[in-house]
């Protein structure tokens, strides 16, 4: 149904689930509702995933550190998780090695029982022993599902055998698995997808405006057109902004104490290939969690822990920007890394649970349910949470709808396959299979199929034949994509805007892979498959262009 029709039929047919907020905790119970046959519509203000979730450190993980902070349950749920994750969607979510490379011995080892009674007030390096218990417990729980290896310790002289570039002064590193979720927006677009092909119903550009007793008012951001529905239960998932969406029906309870995240991407071949396939992660000098990763032939660095109080606000600082770069210096000292590497920055605001603690690090990454009510409505908020996790918390929420509805529950989403991660050929030959069953079904030749199967997995057949079914040729602006890959993304993925494609559909801009003739070759390709005015081209143009560069420091 395209978005025409489906506003049309939500004026007679209101949904009995409404979920204001399309990021992954939204689009999880979105598609686990869907699932088992609940009526359910799902809205955001922006682009789907275009908030904190993708803001994200493109980790799927368990988070080793929360151990100390005594949340196992957390640890062991998002462990699980992850492994979840790297078998249902393998396409997108990948193992990734970790390596930890540690400077002290013996240090931390009183810091885990005082930050456990919260009495730490500032972070405090781990030592290789406090390290070496924590991957004990960390493999003990996931080593029931066989999804990766155990760790491994090794000391200074092979350390530096394999990474020559890695500092003389570090004394071990460990090397365990995590995994790397390659785009965590079409991770959650194919989930939307999923969602909708079980019977939801989706929208982006729609925002919530208010309640009236039984009724919610909504708006139309592309029109300005306002209507409203019924639903019998309102799900507010909108991540750091819950408590500006309670607010709109009279709410005034804090729920959220969200901590700002800033990363960079950058172009720099010689950190690239010192570390490899490998994510360095680490403790800087401050005792800050820091990050060094390869992300395609690019590197991402960071994050940052910072309060924050409006969401609306967070982008990377220059501060930000110079505490990256100088970290690097901390693992690779003969490494150099300037501003001029950057080419692409991204800044969010993980949801957090409000709570007083001695150190942001201290904050819970746990869920839970908030109950209220707006109007006549009960609203469940969805509070904190990490991206690992969102299938075990989408879980939670759907069965306490399916009780409150009387339903059972029909199917189960821990081992259904996501998107293009479905029948998906793991083993290498596999692969070239499928590949060439693209390539003989088409005639695309070889190289097209390969591209089509790295971007979309398995969907890359369907694409593949939506490209042969009509004229097509290249894009001027940029090599390997054509104009009917482009439509397919309009027409079959729900872009509205040309930044959903740069950003959210594809890793364009993420690569640092733009140009401003190519973001006017897609705005005018859009511009043909919605029914934009000549007028309305130039004004996604210059629109694209200063968000790019407001948000993500890109000048084209």
């Amino acid at each position: 149904m395209n978005r025409s029709d489906l506003l049309t039929t939500l004026q007679t047919q209101s949904p009995d689930v409404l979920i204001v907020g399309a990021g992954i905790n939204g689009v999880g119970t979105f598609r686990d509702l869907a699932l088992n046959g609940v009526s359910v519509l799902l809205i955001d203000r922006g682009d789907f995933c275009s908030g904190a979730s993708a803001a994200s450190s493109h980790m799927a993980h368990g988070g080793i550190r929360y151990l100390e902070n005594g949340e196992f349950r957390l640890v062991r749920e998002a462990v699980q998780e992850r492994n979840r994750m790297i078998e249902n969607a393998p396409h997108v979510v990948k193992p990734l090695p970790t390596v930890v490379p540690m400077f002290k011995l013996f240090s931390g080892l009183l810091n885990a029982p005082f930050k456990f009674l919260n009495l730490l007030d500032k972070p405090a390096e781990r030592g290789a022993l406090v390290i070496k218990i924590g991957l004990i417990f960390y493999d003990t729980f996931t080593r029931a599902q066989g999804t990766v290896p155990p760790h491994k310790f090794e000391g200074r002289a092979k350390s530096l055998e394999k990474y020559p570039k890695l500092s003389s002064d570090i004394k071990y590193t460990a090397t365990y698995y995590d995994g790397q979720i390659l785009s965590p927006e079409r991770y959650t677009v194919e989930l939307v997808l999923d969602g909708e092909a079980d019977g939801g119903k989706a929208l982006n550009y729609v925002s919530f405006v208010g309640v009236n007793s039984k009724t919610v008012t909504l708006r139309d951001e592309l029109s300005g057109s306002t209507f409203e529905i019924a639903p019998k239960i309102i799900i507010n998932a909108a991540g750091p902004w819950i408590d500006m969406v309670n607010s709109t029906f009279g709410l005034s309870r804090r729920y959220i104490g969200g901590t700002k995240g800033s990363h960079l991407v950058l172009n720099h071949p010689e950190l690239r290939e010192a570390i490899g396939k490998n994510e360095f992660f680490f403790e800087n000098k401050d005792g800050r969690i820091v990050l060094i990763f390869p992300f395609y032939d690019k590197v991402i660095i960071g994050t940052s822990d910072i309060p924050i109080e409006n969401p609306d606000d967070a982008v990377c600082t220059p501060a930000e920007e110079q505490y990256f770069i100088d970290l690097v210096a901390r693992v690779f000292p003969t490494i150099k890394v300037t501003r001029d590497h950057i080419v692409f920055r991204f800044s969010g605001v993980r949801p957090l649970e409000y709570m007083h603690a001695k150190t942001t690090g201290q904050i819970t990454r746990d869920h839970s349910i908030k109950e209220d009510k707006a109007g006549e409505i009960p609203v469940y908020s969805l509070v904190g949470g990490k991206w690992t996790s969102y299938r075990a918390f989408s879980e939670q929420v759907t069965d306490k709808l399916l009780s409150l509805f009387g339903m059972s529950r029909k199917a189960d989403t821990r081992k259904i396959a996501i998107g293009g991660g479905k029948d998906y050929p793991v083993v290498g030959y596999a692969q070239v299979g499928f590949i060439k069953k693209i390539a003989d079904e088409t005639k695309l030749g070889e190289l097209k199929p390969k591209a089509l199967f790295e971007r979309y997995g398995t969907r890359a057949l369907e694409v593949a034949k939506y490209l042969v079914a009509g004229p097509d040729q290249a894009l001027k602006a940029l090599e390997g994509w054509t104009r009917r890959e482009v439509e397919f993304l309009v027409l079959q993925e729900k872009a509205v805007h040309v930044d959903d494609l740069l950003l959210r559909r594809s890793t364009l801009a993420w690569l640092g892979n733009i140009s401003r003739q190519l973001v006017e070759e897609l705005a005018e390709i859009m511009g043909t498959c919605l029914g934009w005015s000549g007028a309305q081209v130039k004004a996604e143009v210059e629109r694209t262009l200063g968000l790019l560069k407001e948000k993500h420091g890109v000048e084209l």
